[in-house]
């Protein structure tokens, strides 16, 4: 439901230039609350809300990617929930390390404006979960929700990571740097990640931490958060966590959509092929097909049972 006074949050910004986008999104957030500059790469957004506030950190062309409307994703949650809003943009992947962006966390601290807010959670994926771990100590107490972020990038720890070669000379060791050390000050922090995903999983495993749940959605490829957008999971844990009710149980239970995420589906028939699994494949392409439309796995089922009749192996049983 529309939260009262917010309906121009409903305008499209799509289709826009740079320019445009950005100086739309300043009228806008002004309008409910504050927009600020910080330099060419970044800005920032504030919508005044209600006291619990959502921190994401999000790229331009994130937004214009994930989002019809080429919004923010928590301006879905400020329009649903009713919540406060602090959106920190970048022009590409930064990883946030910019002294302006520093002195504007520097700013809030000092001006106690977390402390304004009963739940505080920080949000992003990639480079921009890198940036929700980081600057998440500035807020202690809070929620943090991470996907794929990122420890360092500093080479000295994580020079097996060829992956963001170009970031190297960027400093990952002063202020706001060593992810995991700052989400020291979280009440909780989710890492979200596929551990098939090699990298992903070794910076994983950096957050190991007594107040950090590390998640694993092995199958789910290397864009997990439009995987969790398509379906409609990734809402439901931001709103968990914004009500203090996120659990690696509430999670797994909400993660079963992936049954019919097709994407995911795919992975995992590829993995069972890899491994020769003609038994356990036969078995996902059944249910997959009778439940779906999908004419790929009703393909290979009955590739499969032509195969079975040639004595290669045994079909399950129809139950």
């Amino acid at each position: 439901m529309m939260q009262d006074g917010l309906e121009n949050l409903e305008e499209s910004l799509a289709g826009l230039t740079k320019k445009q986008w950005r100086s739309r999104m300043a009228a806008l957030a002004e309008q409910h609350g504050m927009y600020q500059s910080l330099g060419d790469q970044h800005f920032a957004t504030f919508i005044d809300q209600d006291n619990t506030l959502l921190v994401t950190f999000e790229t331009i062309q994130g937004i214009q990617n994930l989002s019809e409307l080429s919004q923010p994703l928590g301006f879905d949650l400020v329009k649903s929930q009713g919540w406060s809003h602090l959106c920190l943009i970048s022009d590409g992947d930064t990883w946030f390390r910019e002294s302006r962006v520093y002195g504007f966390f520097d700013q809030l601290i000092d001006d106690g404006f977390f402390e304004e807010f009963d739940k505080v959670v920080f949000y992003g994926a990639g480079p921009c979960g890198y940036a929700a771990s980081a600057f998440s100590v500035a807020s202690p107490g809070a929620t943090v929700v991470a996907i794929q972020p990122q420890a360092t990038l500093d080479p000295q720890m994580t020079e097996w990571d060829d992956r963001f070669v170009e970031m190297r000379r960027t400093s990952f060791t002063d202020r706001y740097g060593y992810a995991p050390d700052m989400l020291d000050a979280a009440d909780q922090a989710f890492v979200i990640y596929d551990p098939r995903e090699q990298l992903d999983a070794m910076h994983a495993t950096l957050f190991s931490r007594s107040n950090v749940t590390r998640l694993r959605l092995p199958n789910m490829g290397s864009t997990l958060q439009t995987r969790l957008a398509e379906m409609e999971t990734l809402y439901q844990v931001i709103s968990l966590a914004g009500a203090g009710k996120l659990t690696a149980i509430r999670f797994w239970q909400h993660y079963r959509a992936r049954r019919n995420n097709l994407g995911y589906l795919r992975r995992l028939a590829a993995q069972l092929n890899d491994h020769e699994r003609p038994y356990l494949t036969a078995m996902l392409c059944r249910n997959v097909a009778q439940r779906m439309r999908a004419p790929k796995f009703r393909r290979r089922y009955r590739e499969l049972e032509k195969r079975a009749k040639a004595g290669e192996f045994t079909m399950p049983p129809k139950l």
